[in-house]
C-alpha cells in the first residue's frame, strides 16, 4: 500500500466514515423504534449495510473533496425515517432520537481509540508494517471522524440533531415554527458550510464552533490511546 496514493488517502477516510455515518443513522432508528416508533425498521433501515444509507453526494462526493483538500472530513447519509407522532411521548422521545446518534459516534471514537491503542500496545508504532500501519491511519481517523460527526450534528440549527433537541424544549406553538425551518435544511447547510465561509472567511462555522472544540475533545479520546498503548 502507497500511502501516498490517491486510493490511500481516500481509503483512510472513507472507511471510517462510512461507518461512522451508518451506525450514528441505525442508531436514531433503534431508538424510535425503542421509544414507539417503528417506521426505520418497517422500511429495513435497520441494516448496517451501507448500501441502504449512502447519499452520493453526502457520503462519498463531498468527502472525498474534503479529504483531498487537507479538511476536516464530515459527510451525511440518507437520514434514517422517523414518525415522531408515534413515539409514546412525542416531544421528550424526539430528543433522545436526535441525541442517539451523536451519542453512538463518541461510543464508536472511544473504541477506536482503545483498538488503536491495543494495536499500537502489541505491536509497537515502528514495528506495525504497511497492513499494520493502514489499519492504524483508519483507527485514528475514526476517531477524529466520529467526534467531528457527533458535535457537528449537534449545532442547535434545523436539520441538525441539535436542531431536534432545540425543538423539543421549546413550547409547542414556537416548536412547530421552529420545525417549518427543517425543509431549508440543506439549503442552508450549503450556505452555512460553503457560501458563507468562501466570502467571509471569518464567518467559517465549522472553523470557528466546531474545530475547537472537536481538537479538544479529540485530545481527551486519544489520551486514552496513550494510555493502553504505553
Amino acid at each position: 500500500m502507497n500511502p501516498d496514493s490517491i486510493v490511500y488517502g481516500a481509503a483512510i477516510w472513507l472507511i471510517p466514515l462510512v461507518i461512522a455515518i451508518v451506525f450514528h443513522e441505525v442508531a436514531h432508528g433503534l431508538a424510535a423504534r425503542a421509544l414507539g416508533d417503528p417506521t426505520a425498521a418497517e422500511r429495513k433501515r435497520l441494516s448496517l449495510n451501507p448500501i441502504r444509507h449512502v447519499d452520493p453526494i453526502g457520503t462519498v462526493v463531498l468527502p472525498l473533496i474534503l479529504a483531498l483538500t487537507k479538511m476536516p472530513v464530515f459527510g451525511w447519509a440518507k437520514p434514517v425515517p422517523v414518525n415522531f407522532a408515534r413515539l409514546r411521548n412525542p416531544r421528550r422521545d424526539m430528543m433522545l432520537v436526535a441525541l442517539a446518534g451523536p451519542g453512538m459516534n463518541f461510543v464508536l471514537a472511544l473504541v477506536g481509540a482503545v483498538l488503536l491503542g491495543l494495536l499500537l500496545a502489541s505491536a509497537g508504532e515502528d514495528r506495525l508494517g504497511s497492513v499494520g500501519a493502514f489499519v492504524a491511519q483508519n483507527l485514528f481517523n475514526f476517531v477524529g471522524v466520529n467526534l467531528f460527526l457527533a458535535l457537528f450534528n449537534l449545532i442547535p440549527l434545523p436539520p441538525f440533531d441539535g436542531g431536534h433537541v432545540v425543538q423539543g424544549l421549546l413550547p409547542p406553538a414556537a416548536a412547530e415554527r421552529w420545525a417549518s425551518f427543517g425543509r431549508f435544511g440543506f439549503p442552508l447547510l450549503f450556505i452555512l458550510l460553503l457560501v458563507i465561509p468562501s466570502i467571509w472567511p471569518s464567518a467559517n462555522i465549522v472553523a470557528q464552533l466546531i474545530v475547537p472544540p472537536w481538537e479538544v475533545v479529540t485530545r481527551w479520546y486519544l489520551s486514552i490511546t496513550e494510555a493502553i498503548a504505553g
